[in-house]
């Protein structure tokens, strides 16, 4: 693989796309997960174990809790993105354990601080629309790269699209760089996150964006 995805998620619009087991969402931006590109489930037998993690509680469960089974047993998550994921960024020497891992990407968070940064552009959830024109610029202003912002296209009736995620792209060096700037090839895996039925794409220039500060 040649570069990572870190995906934040907006829980409200998670929560929007599968009304099961979600109340009271976080009313800030969590960690989906960091993602290598072009990998999945690269070995098998590492099994998770939460043990190996257990220093890192407080902050993983408040900066990447499972929004959709809020009061399921939350480490199934986890263990998801470990297998998935994790099994395939531990390639690096920096990502090579469990720890490393989700201790790295709780670092990246506090770093990337995705809240704070569209605070300070003046964007907070709210009932009107935006653009996603305004909402790109300033991201890119602000880190200097473009990341890859994805949508709930509009539903039956509704004109605008809600955003739901964004992904900053990281080098093996663990730089941020554009998320377009590599693509190359097809890679399925990032194409679409899905939940229940509805699915996020990529976000339309052209549609008014909702941020939505609570769950409709």
């Amino acid at each position: 693989w040649k570069k990572l995805y870190f995906a934040h998620h907006w829980p409200v619009t998670v929560c929007k796309m599968n009304a099961n087991d979600c109340h009271d969402p976080p009313k800030y931006w969590t960690i989906h997960g960091l993602w290598p590109d072009r990998a999945e489930d690269c070995n098998r037998t590492w099994h998770f174990n939460v043990t190996e993690i257990k220093d890192l509680m407080s902050d993983m469960r408040r900066y990447w809790p499972d929004v959709l089974h809020s009061s399921l047993n939350r480490t199934q998550f986890w263990k998801h993105e470990w297998e998935k994921h994790g099994t395939c960024a531990a390639t690096l020497e920096v990502l090579n354990s469990q720890k490393k891992y989700f201790g790295k990407a709780i670092e990246l968070y506090q770093h990337v601080d995705l809240n704070g940064c569209l605070l300070k552009a003046g964007i907070k959830p709210s009932s009107s629309y935006y653009k996603m024109t305004a909402i790109k610029e300033a991201l890119t202003r602000f880190y200097g790269v473009t990341p890859k912002i994805q949508c709930l296209p509009p539903e039956e009736g509704e004109e605008a699209q809600t955003i739901g995620q964004i992904e900053f792209c990281f080098t093996k060096e663990l730089q941020l760089v554009n998320c377009t700037a590599l693509e190359g090839g097809s890679n399925p895996m990032q194409a679409h996150l899905k939940l229940g039925t509805s699915e996020l794409s990529v976000c339309n220039d052209t549609l008014p964006t909702y941020y939505p500060s609570e769950v409709q």
